[in-house]
C-alpha cells in the first residue's frame, strides 16, 4: 500500500513492510481491569438545540467522519451549518468522575437504547458476560437486522467515538476496487494526506513498542506470523501515542491501558470531538443539537426543505417535534441510518424521485473474529492496550488483512485474538417494510462464509506451524468465528450510483451524502480514513460548484 501520510511521528526509517496493509476495530474492550479518575483534554460543550421554525443554510444530519468534514469546509467557506445528532454530546462527567463508561462495567451509558448489554464477545472460559442495564441513549448501538448485528457510534463523534483508531490508507493498487469511479491520483496526492493530517494520525514509535508490556500480545502474534510467512505490518493510529507511554510509566491516568474503546475513549483517543469538529466549532458559524433526530426531509414551498426533527430525551422518548427549513441538507448519519433514512423517504412518497439504487450495495466490510489458543510459553500479557497497532497482511494471496487484537481479559490468557477484512463479495440491500413499519435489510448470515474462508489462509496455517487450535468459547458454546456482526457497514447509497460521482443524491437539487454509505460495501482497510478523504474531496466540488 501506499504510506500513510500526515502523520505526526516520521515513517521515513521503516521499511515498506511495516507500513500498514489494514485494519480496525472496535472491539475488545471487555473484561478489562482498574479504573481512571481524571480526564484529558475534555471536548468542550457543543450542545444548541434547535428553535422550531428556524432556517438553516446548511444542515447536517449525523456528526461523524463525513459530517463533521462537511461541516468544517462549509463554515470555512462563509456557510452557517446546523449538525443534528441523534445520540448525546458526551462532554460531561457521570457520577463516577468519567464521562465514559468502565469497560469491565458496562452501564446505562454503554448502549444505545437497549435493557441489556449485547457485547461483541458474548463469552469467555464458559460464562456469559451480557447483562441488564438501564434503558439510556448509550454510545454504542448495537442495530439488529435479520442476519447481522451492526455497531455504530451514538453521540457527537459518531463512530470516532468507539472504534480502536486503526487509521488507515488502503494500498493504492486495491483503491480502484473501492472506489471505482474516483481519480486516484488526486486522493493519494491531495485527499488522503489531508484527511490523515486532520485527523491527527500517527505511528507508534516502534522502539518503545518493542519493549512496552502492553504490546506482548501483538509482537506474540508477529512471531506467529512470521513463522508462518506472512508479512506482519505495523498500522498507523489517532491515538496520542506521547499519552501512551505516559500511561505506561505511570504518570498520567490510564486510557488505552484500562481497555477504554468500546464504550468510549476517556483520555488519549483523538476522536472528532478533538479534531474536525472542535476546528469547525471554533469557526463560530457550526452549532450542533444533539439527542435531535431527523425523520423526514421533504421539498418545501418555494425551495430548500423542510425538515422534522424529534427531539430526544435520556431514555429515547420523543419529547418534541421541530419543523425546520434548510437550503441544503448533507445526510452523514452512518451508512446505516443514511440509508435507512432514505429508503423510507423514497418508498414512503416524500423523496419520490431519488433513483433506484437507494438502499442497494451494503456490505461488512468483510468483517470476521476469531480467538487462537496459544501454547503457556507464548504468553501474550496480562496487560495489553485496548489501541491495536499491527496485523498480519495476506490481502494479495487470500483476501484478508487480520489485525492483531487485544483480549484485555486483566488475567493471562495466553490467547491470540483477530479481527479480519476480508474481500467478501456479497452485498445486501436496504427495503421498506411497510407492514411492520420500518427499513429492512437483507443480509444473510451464511453469506460469511467467504469471510471465514479468507482468514483461515492465515489461520489454519499458523495453527498448523504452531501445534495451536481455535478458541471455541468467545462467541457462543463451541463456536470458533465471529461471524455475526460489522464494526463497518459500508453502502446503501453508492457514489456515482444513488447519487452523482461527488455526492449530489439523484432528483434533488442540494440534497447530499457524505458518510460511508458511498463507499460499495467494502474499503479492504479499516474505513474512517477513505470516508474522511472522499468527504474532503467532495465538500471542495461542491462547494466551488454549488455555493
Amino acid at each position: 500500500m501506499s504510506p500513510p501520510v500526515g502523520q505526526d511521528r516520521p515513517v521515513e526509517g521503516m521499511s515498506r513492510r511495516h507500513l500498514i496493509a489494514g485494519t480496525g476495530s472496535v472491539l475488545s474492550g471487555v473484561l478489562l481491569a482498574g479504573h481512571a479518575s481524571a480526564t484529558h483534554a475534555r471536548p468542550a460543550p457543543v450542545a444548541a438545540p434547535f428553535d422550531a421554525g428556524a432556517h438553516v443554510p446548511a444542515l447536517v444530519v449525523g456528526t461523524g467522519y463525513g459530517g463533521c468534514v462537511a461541516a468544517l469546509r462549509l463554515a470555512r467557506a462563509g456557510v452557517d451549518v446546523h449538525m443534528a445528532e441523534m445520540g448525546m454530546a458526551w462532554d460531561t462527567p457521570g457520577p463516577d468522575g468519567k464521562t465514559f463508561a468502565n469497560t469491565t462495567e458496562p452501564d446505562h451509558r454503554s448502549f444505545w437504547l437497549r435493557t441489556r448489554t449485547k457485547q461483541p464477545l458474548s463469552n469467555f472460559l464458559g460464562f456469559p458476560l451480557d447483562k441488564d442495564v438501564p434503558r439510556y441513549t448509550g454510545i454504542l448501538d448495537a442495530e439488529e437486522f435479520g442476519g447481522i448485528t451492526v455497531y455504530q457510534g451514538r453521540g457527537v463523534g459518531g463512530g470516532s467515538l468507539v472504534n480502536g483508531g486503526m487509521a488507515v490508507t488502503p494500498r493504492r493498487e486495491n483503491f480502484p476496487a473501492v472506489l471505482p469511479t474516483v481519480d486516484a491520483g488526486e486522493m493519494y496526492d491531495v485527499y488522503y494526506p489531508r484527511a490523515n493530517a486532520g485527523l491527527g494520525v500517527a505511528t507508534v514509535d516502534q522502539g518503545w513498542w518493542e519493549s512496552a508490556a502492553c504490546y506482548q500480545y501483538a509482537r506474540v502474534g508477529r512471531k506467529h506470523a512470521e513463522r508462518s510467512g506472512f508479512p506482519f505490518v505495523f498500522v498507523p493510529n489517532v491515538y496520542d501515542w506521547d499519552y501512551m507511554e505516559q500511561e505506561a510509566a505511570g504518570t498520567v491516568p490510564r486510557s488505552a491501558l484500562e481497555g477504554e474503546v468500546l464504550f468510549g475513549n476517556n483520555h488519549g483517543k483523538k476522536s472528532l470531538q478533538k479534531t474536525y469538529l472542535a476546528r469547525a466549532l471554533a469557526t463560530g458559524r457550526v452549532s450542533v443539537s444533539p439527542l435531535h433526530k431527523v425523520t423526514s426531509v421533504a421539498p418545501a414551498v418555494g425551495g430548500g426543505y423542510r425538515v422534522l426533527i424529534d427531539q430526544l430525551d435520556t431514555t429515547g422518548v420523543t419529547t418534541a417535534t421541530k419543523t425546520v427549513t434548510a437550503d441544503k441538507v448533507f445526510f452523514a448519519a452512518g451508512s446505516v441510518g443514511t440509508s435507512k433514512l432514505l429508503t423510507r423517504l423514497k418508498a414512503t412518497g416524500v423523496l419520490p424521485a431519488l433513483n433506484a439504487e437507494i438502499g442497494k450495495g451494503w456490505g461488512d466490510n468483510g468483517n470476521v473474529m476469531c480467538g487462537r489458543a496459544n501454547h503457556m510459553w507464548d504468553a501474550t500479557g496480562c496487560l495489553q492496550s485496548a489501541m491495536p497497532t499491527a496485523g498480519i497482511d495476506n490481502w494479495a494471496a487470500g483476501g484478508v488483512f487480520a489485525e492483531v487484537a487485544p483480549l484485555p481479559t486483566g488475567i493471562e490468557s495466553y490467547a491470540s485474538f483477530y479481527l479480519s477484512i476480508t474481500k467478501n463479495p456479497h452485498r445486501a440491500a436496504f427495503t421498506w417494510n411497510a407492514a411492520a413499519g420500518r427499513v429492512d435489510l437483507d443480509w444473510r448470515t451464511a453469506w460469511k462464509q467467504p469471510s471465514i474462508d479468507a482468514a483461515r489462509t492465515i489461520f489454519d496455517r499458523i495453527n498448523a506451524k504452531e501445534g495451536t487450535i481455535y478458541r471455541t468459547d468467545l462467541f457462543g458454546a463451541y463456536k470458533i468465528w465471529g461471524d455475526h456482526l460489522t464494526y463497518h457497514p459500508l453502502g446503501g447509497a453508492v457514489l456515482d450510483r444513488a447519487t452523482d460521482n461527488h455526492g449530489r443524491l439523484h432528483g434533488y437539487r442540494g440534497l447530499y451524502v457524505i458518510d460511508g454509505a458511498l463507499i460499495p460495501g467494502n474499503a479492504s482497510v479499516n474505513p474512517f480514513v477513505t470516508i474522511t478523504a472522499l468527504a474532503e474531496r467532495n465538500i471542495e466540488r461542491i462547494i466551488a460548484e454549488d455555493l
